[in-house]
């Protein structure tokens, strides 16, 4: 069941993807918007998850 709300929710940001675009947008242009858009679907997903690091482990982790 969970598979076919996320592939119901991935065609609804499809379409309302490809509706926003104008109408001169290219192939490359849309794919872009959507590749973006799926990242910030990805972080949220992770964040929601509890898979991400604080302030503090970024800077100790960074400071090799």
């Amino acid at each position: 069941m969970e598979n076919r709300a996320v592939a119901q929710s991935t065609k609804k940001l499809l379409q309302e993807t490809l509706e926003g675009l104008p109408e001169d947008a290219t192939v490359e242009e849309a794919m872009e918007r959507l590749l973006f858009l799926a990242k910030i679907e990805q972080g949220l997903a992770e964040a929601d998850a509890g898979k991400t690091l604080s302030h503090d482990e970024v800077r100790n982790r960074l400071s090799l």
